[in-house]
This record gives C-alpha cells, structure tokens and sequence, in this order.
C-alpha cells in the first residue's frame, strides 16, 4: 500500500496559491505570488532537502506539471534524482507530457488513483496541484499532510481546505519551526472526527 503526501506551503489563513514567483498562478486576479520567499532561510532549506531526499513518485495536477516540466530537467543539481522519478499527471484533457518518465491519468481519476495507491512502491508526493488536492482530500485518498505554515494571510487565493474537504481527524507526526516562524506541520490521517463537550 502507498502513502500519498499532499506538501504545501500554507498561509495562516489558508492559502496556497502561487508561493514561489509572481508569475506562477495569477489566476482570479491573484497578485501576490512568490510570498513564501522572505521566509526562505538556512533551516527552511534543510527541511525541504530532508523532505526531497526521500524516495518517492510524484502526482501532479497539470498546470504545476507543466510548471515543473519548463524548470526541473534543466535545475536537476537543486533536487537529485527528480528527472528519474515517475510522474504521474491528472488532466481533464490530453496534454504532451516532455518530461521523462511521466503517464497521463486522464480518465476515472478516482478510480486510478485508488489503484496507484494499492500497489506496492515508493511514497507519492503531491506538490501544489490545488484542484487535484480538492479530489484527493474529497475521496480521502490523503494519508499525510506535510504543511509549511507562513506568518502571514493573503485574504483570497486558492486555499488548502476547500468546498468538499471530508471531515477527518489527524495526528501530528512531527513539528518544527523556522527562525524567521515558518511551522513545517506533519499530519497523519488518524480516522474520523470526534466530539464531545466541556
């Protein structure tokens, strides 16, 4: 059985739009890409390498597929091993897949990931891919959050939690904060949500 791990970099109020670069996503008038930049320091940079080191497949939505295909083949120095990696890509629609080692799922999204899940293999990672997430956190094929949690709200944007996000516990797996106040934030998947009163 395969894990599959959604990291994301997160506003305090959710956000997860375009955090590297103004160009990235301004899709619905989003003006404030690239704003996980200022809190790049020395111990952010560690957690991540520690979290890319891993072995692992990827599963992208295809605009950050397309986002990484035009970037990674040719910055392979800054994450190791990232070309040689499977991809898997989710498009409503065909699309040319360049980059090397990457299948379409095009069809019965649900249904495909449900079987990618039940084989046998590496973690599969999830970066951005907001619409994809959606679905996955919709059908609950998430077994793990590894959030990277910014000092700062955007007010609108594409955000983690939206419309469709099932009720589910977590448990906190690991935690740890940057000098500058980014919480990197592990979450597993511990069953449903339970209640009770003071």
């Amino acid at each position: 059985m395969r894990k599959i791990i959604v990291l994301t970099f997160l506003s305090l109020d959710g956000v997860m739009q375009a955090p590297g670069g103004p160009e990235e996503d301004t899709s619905g008038g989003f003006k404030y890409g690239g704003w996980t930049v200022p809190y790049m320091d020395e111990f952010s940079s560690k957690v991540m390498e520690e979290q890319m080191s891993r072995p692992f497949d990827l599963l992208l939505g295809k605009k950050t597929y397309e986002i990484f295909a035009a970037y990674w083949p040719h910055h392979e120095e800054s994450w190791p091993g990232i070309n040689s990696v499977k991809k898997y890509v989710v498009s409503d629609e065909a699309i040319g897949l360049p980059w090397e080692n990457s299948v379409l799922i095009q069809h019965d999204v649900v249904e495909e990931i449900k079987k990618l899940k039940r084989e046998n293999g590496k973690e599969v990672h999830v970066y951005g891919s907001g619409n994809l997430v959606q679905t996955l956190l919709k059908h609950d094929l998430v077994d793990e959050l590894w959030l990277k949690i910014f000092p700062i709200t955007l007010g609108t944007g594409k955000r983690l939690f939206a419309e469709g996000t099932i009720p589910a516990a977590f448990t906190l797996s690991k935690s740890e904060t940057s000098p500058k106040g980014v919480i990197f934030a592990n979450y597993q998947r511990a069953g449903s949500v339970e209640t009770g009163s003071f």
